[in-house]
């Protein structure tokens, strides 16, 4: 569903909050910030499933349609497809041929394989090092079982891509493999959107071209319009692109989407990361500091203010910052952070270099 441009979906991770718990439709309504409140359960017996699902009205509780479905195991796709077409239809949304084209794109025909991607995406949703492992065995499962999967060889890169970006592994290849990944995935389909986005990150980060970066993120959203780390995967690349109020108003389109990311911390970053380079500082230090009471162990953002900091010339709270950023990790340096770091311009890389060098960064 949300590959339809004319719906507004909220991301998968912050409706499911929700999952097992007694709220009522108008409270999710209010919440969240939307009209349409869509339930359903799912039960697998053998070959056969059965699916639960109605669409209420979330101001008045109506119920604007339900419906059971009593299927063969193998036809699950068709029915995630009949599902999505009787929606927009109750709801009078148009559905453009192309988006009728993604939306009924099989993606396997091994089912294993693609029971084995939702555990991998499951694991994950938790962003934490151990889970990020775990998906990734799950990802090469999927792949082992069916070789043309591209959904499984993007969700793999990206596993590659955040243990990089979240330092997790000091492996010199994670992002060369994440890059090698979403080409594969791209080969194999490319109107896949999570293939865009990753090699978007990769053209940033590991090519230095922003502009091919820029293309592959605008390319992820108009593929996938809904989705909350498109938004922000766009945002950060045109903040180093030196174009920090469109990724602004980017991240804040992201926030709305995904408001209960287990990374919010991210969203949060980025758009103090893009308020500051638009010289908006209090701004930039509420921002970091909201970061830092969600993750206490974000050395980037002590980083961060201490660049703040610095720059409006309290060199005694930057070099406190600076402290703090080395005992999370106290062998980073002022290399790394040139290396690390991809703005397009070069005085903008210049200027925050000086700025941690005068903190206390070596």
């Amino acid at each position: 569903m949300s590959k339809i441009s004319g719906l507004f979906i909220i991301a998968r991770n912050s409706a499911s909050t929700y999952k097992g718990k007694p709220v009522k439709a108008q409270e999710v309504s209010k919440e969240l910030g939307v009209r349409y409140i869509l339930e359903g359960s799912g039960r697998k017996a053998d070959s056969q499933v059965r699916i639960n699902v109605q669409l209420i009205d979330g101001t008045t509780s109506g119920h604007l349609w339900s419906e059971r479905y009593d299927r063969p195991l193998y036809g699950i796709f068709t029915l995630q497809d009949e599902i999505t077409q009787q929606i927009a239809t109750t709801l009078g949304v148009e559905v453009l041929e192309a988006e009728q084209k993604r939306i009924r794109r099989i993606p396997t025909e091994n089912l294993t394989a693609y029971e084995t991607l939702l555990r991998g995406r499951e694991y994950f949703s938790h962003f934490t090092k151990e889970t990020n492992t775990q998906a990734r065995q799950m990802y090469e499962k999927a792949i082992e079982l069916d070789p043309q999967y591209a959904a499984a060889y993007a969700a793999l890169g990206v596993t590659y891509w955040v243990e990089w970006a979240l330092q997790w592994s000091q492996d010199p290849q994670s992002l060369e493999r994440a890059s090698e990944l979403a080409q594969k995935a791209i080969t194999l389909d490319d109107s896949l959107p999570g293939a865009h986005r990753l090699l978007g990150a990769v053209s940033l980060w590991k090519d230095r071209q922003h502009d091919l970066a820029i293309a592959e993120g605008e390319r992820a959203l108009a593929l996938d319009p809904n989705n909350a780390e498109g938004y922000a995967m766009l945002a950060n690349i045109l903040t180093f692109a030196g174009r920090p109020e469109e990724a602004i108003a980017l991240l804040e389109k992201g926030m709305r989407l995904n408001p209960r990311a287990p990374n919010y911390s991210f969203y949060l970053f980025e758009l103090g990361h893009a308020y500051h380079w638009l010289g908006q500082y209090e701004k930039a230090i509420a921002l970091q500091k909201r970061v830092l009471l969600l993750n206490p162990n974000d050395f980037v953002a002590h980083l961060e203010l201490a660049k703040i900091y610095d720059e409006l010339g309290r060199e005694e709270e930057a070099r406190a910052e600076v402290a703090e950023a080395l005992k999370l990790n106290p062998q980073y340096s002022l290399e790394a952070l040139r290396e690390r770091h991809p703005y397009k311009d070069p005085a903008a890389l210049e200027r925050y270099l000086a700025a941690m060098r005068k903190a206390g960064l070596k």
